[in-house]
């Protein structure tokens, strides 16, 4: 009994703190909303009267709506123009499919006409069509032949596709975004500068009478910014839906916007520092936030009594300190200069702190007005961008032999040192887009983005099994996760595989490509991944007599030919299955040396880290070995000859994934030579060697050098055929001018590059749009960049 009697005691004592402390709370919760939304009666002062009539508190919601308002603006134009541009890309395609379905129909038998004969145009000759000139113009939609239109859009690209000349200082080179972003933000800065500044007054006479209106406006709008900040960083997101505008080129606005919120978090800061300075007394007062006996100005205590200001009314500013923080550190890791530098920790933190800051904002704002309202709105949109991310991974379906296990991946070495992925997958991908790759065998944390650069379609069907397509990622190694993947290639050998997570696709041309006559495709080193993929993909609708293209021009600067065999398959389909003279390729070949300097793999080697990543990889794989053994077992039904077959063809599969014949250890170091000025018989190429293989020729002698480019001249050789193989770097600003005399109705330059390229293509694009305003038969030139360093 004594027990139960001091349990008891001790709960009522403990209701008693309780309630006392709650209603400490109200009352202090009480007294700062009365500081906030100060009262008025018939003894108020003129000041706090002027306060409350000029821009009162109660009313300041409204300038977070102008920000959703300037921003539901912007979104709504590109929501129109995508609607726009993907209604006549359809309409251009389904009436061409409809004229080449009529034209199928009426025409006579040509089975005895040859393409590369002349007699394939005896049909055409003998029985000529009427209604030619109607189905060429029918397939012009009227929508997408609106001269006015096609104007002003060219006027528009004219002025945003160009880029601002990259700066150099010492070692470090700083690139900027193109005009058309540029533009935004400055009309986003500009608006929120004169929402800010323009409405009267910015402060209050005392601020006694008041918050600053200068800091409430400031941080209003900050607020009511925050959920567009995170959905644009997103990488499943809603706006990625309805403008089609993949997340990596949302991620330039996300940065922006950031900073942007640091400014107005700065402005809405500062206010609450200087107004009590200004006022009698205040800078006694504001020196008293800092001594030894008073509160640390930022943490939220409270002072002694005897303070003129009570510090309890300026709780939000210390509370804000505490938001402040982590929005300095996400602007200022996010810099390009600094990002580069610690990459790997930047992405491990970026999240943590971009939760610790939402966190931060709820107890700042303390539900003032509409505050929280944008701050739940972010935490929707945060938490059904990753629920929708989830349908994205291959690792989540539970239906799946891939759910919680991942894909079975295996790693080739090719020339120059260049790393291929063989993942097969379930998972559906389109031309041009990326996954991110996370191989827990290798690295257990690191999440990298890579293109893709096979195609989902059904003419490229997987070995694996049923349903699975092989997804390749093609990519060089510099450091970080791709040097550890070559890395475990060449400690590991071929017939190693992996446990592969992917998450995606994402990205990919908004515009369908084949809706295009003609399409000039540029790329730069192993930028040509991006390239692809749309190139096979567009070959197959040209074959299949689905894609308006007459003309592909392939414009591909690398170091060395080598290179040319990371996709040699590839391009010897486009070269066989393609109409006639419809692809056409050049390569121009940058480096004087025939072989670079291999990658250095001298490294301490790191036991536990191996040992780690190996346990991990087997745990998974022993995972799915179960599972298909599981599979096999019902099956077979009970036949144990039925079940030591379907073993077989199970081992088969797998082992069979890396092949031996494309393991190829990279190239040594070669010692460059003085030029020699005798030629040697072993230089000179024999009749009927076979010196071109799938259209490329292998790497020049000095002599087969001087030979092409002095002797036959180097636009010469292969110009029949359209591919053609240089020696020097491209001057791509003349080659599109040069081109542009050949282009269509509707043309398209897709670049994916370094730097220096995609400015030199983009400047060069955006003077092209002359001619669609000189010339009525071209209606669009349109521009398509990639980032192949996301």
């Amino acid at each position: 009994m004594t027990v139960i009697k001091t349990l008891a005691e001790r709960a009522n004592s403990a209701a008693r703190e309780l309630d006392s402390l709650v209603q400490v709370t109200e009352r202090e919760v009480s007294l700062l909303a009365k500081r906030i939304a100060i009262p008025t009666n018939n003894s108020s002062s003129q000041g706090l009267l002027d306060a409350q009539r000029q821009d009162p508190w109660a009313k300041s919601g409204k300038y977070a709506l102008g920000w959703v308002y300037f921003s539901l603006i912007i979104l709504m134009c590109a929501v129109f123009m995508h609607l726009y541009f993907y209604w006549i890309d359809k309409i251009r395609t389904a009436l061409y499919k409809e004229a080449m379905e009529v034209e199928a129909s009426s025409s006579p038998q040509s089975d005895y006409e040859m393409i590369s004969l002349p007699t394939n145009s005896t049909a055409a000759k003998l029985f000529p069509r009427d209604n030619t000139s109607l189905e060429k113009s029918k397939a012009q939609s009227s929508i997408s032949a609106i001269g006015p239109l096609n104007n002003a859009l060219a006027g528009i690209r004219w002025l945003f596709y160009r880029q601002i000349p990259r700066l150099r200082w010492k070692k470090h080179e700083f690139t900027f975004p193109t005009l058309g972003v540029i533009t935004m933000v400055f009309c986003a800065v500009a608006f929120v500068t004169l929402y800010c500044f323009i409405p009267q007054p910015l402060y209050r006479a005392s601020i006694r009478f008041g918050s600053p209106p200068l800091a409430i406006r400031a941080g209003m709008i900050a607020v009511a910014m925050t959920p567009w900040i995170v959905a644009l960083s997103m990488k499943a997101n809603l706006v990625s839906m309805i403008t089609g505008i993949g997340h990596e080129r949302l991620n330039v606005l996300h940065r922006w916007g950031g900073y942007i919120c640091l400014f107005l978090s700065l402005v809405h800061t500062i206010p609450f520092y200087i107004q009590p300075v200004w006022d009698k007394g205040g800078w006694a007062v504001f020196k008293s936030y800092f001594t030894s006996k008073g509160p640390i100005y930022g943490t939220g205590k409270y002072p002694k009594p005897q303070v003129p200001i009570p510090i309890r009314y300026l709780t939000p500013v210390f509370k804000g300190i505490a938001s402040l923080v982590p929005l300095l550190w996400l602007c200022t890791a996010s810099l390009p200069i600094v990002r580069r530098r610690m990459y790997e920790l930047f992405v491990a933190l970026h999240a943590p702190v971009a939760i610790l800051y939402l966190a931060m904002l709820f107890w700042h704002c303390h539900n003032y007005l509409t505050s929280w309202h944008y701050l739940f709105a972010t935490l929707s949109i945060w938490v059904l961008s990753l629920f929708a991310r989830l349908f994205k991974l291959n690792w989540t379906n539970p239906w799946s032999m891939s759910w919680l296990v991942g894909d079975e991946a295996a790693v080739t070495i090719l020339p120059e040192n260049a790393l291929k992925v063989t993942i097969p997958t379930q998972v559906k991908w389109r031309p041009g887009q990326y996954v991110y790759l996370r191989m827990p065998g290798i690295s257990i944390f690191e999440n990298h983005p890579f293109t893709v650069t096979s195609l989902c379609s059904e003419d490229f069907p997987s070995e694996y099994g049923e349903g699975y397509r092989d997804m390749t990622l093609v990519f060089r190694p510099f450091g970080g996760f791709t040097r550890k993947v070559l890395q475990a290639a060449i400690a590991k050998g071929p017939y190693k595989t992996y446990r592969a997570f992917l998450d995606g696709p994402y990205g990919g041309m908004k515009r369908q490509m084949e809706s295009f006559d003609t399409v000039v495709l540029v790329a730069g080193g192993s930028g040509v991944t991006a390239l692809v993929s749309q190139l096979l993909d567009l070959v197959k609708r040209m074959r299949d007599g689905k894609a308006i293209t007459k003309t592909v021009h392939v414009l591909w600067a690398i170091k060395r030919l080598e290179a040319v065999d990371w996709f040699k398959e590839e391009l010897r389909i486009c070269r066989e299955y393609a109409p006639p003279d419809s692809v056409r390729c050049r390569f121009f070949v940058t480096a004087a040396k025939r072989h670079g300097a291999s990658m250095s793999m001298s490294q301490k080697d790191n036991v536990i880290s191996d040992i780690l990543h190996e346990k991990l990889n087997d745990f998974a794989q022993g995972i799915a070995s179960k599972r298909s053994s599981a599979l096999i077992r019902d099956e077979a039904a009970g036949d144990p000859d039925r079940e030591r077959e379907l073993r077989s063809e199970n081992e088969d599969r797998i082992t069979a994934l890396p092949k031996q014949d494309e393991l190829q250890v990279p190239q040594p170091v070669h010692k460059r030579q003085k030029p020699s000025l005798t030629l040697s018989l072993a230089d000179i190429p024999r009749p009927g060697e076979p010196n071109f293989e799938f259209g490329f020729p292998a790497t020049p002698t000095m002599f087969q050098k001087s030979l092409v480019r002095f002797a036959f001249g180097v636009s010469a050789v292969g110009k029949k055929e359209g591919w053609l193989t240089e020696y020097g770097r491209p001057d791509l600003p003349y080659l599109l001018r040069e081109l542009s005399s050949e282009f269509g109705k509707r043309t398209c330059v897709y670049v994916c590059g370094p730097p220096a390229m995609r400015e030199d293509v983009a400047n060069t694009v955006a003077g092209l749009q002359n001619e669609v305003w000189g010339d009525p038969f071209k209606d669009e030139i349109f521009l398509h960049t990639e980032n192949y360093a996301l």
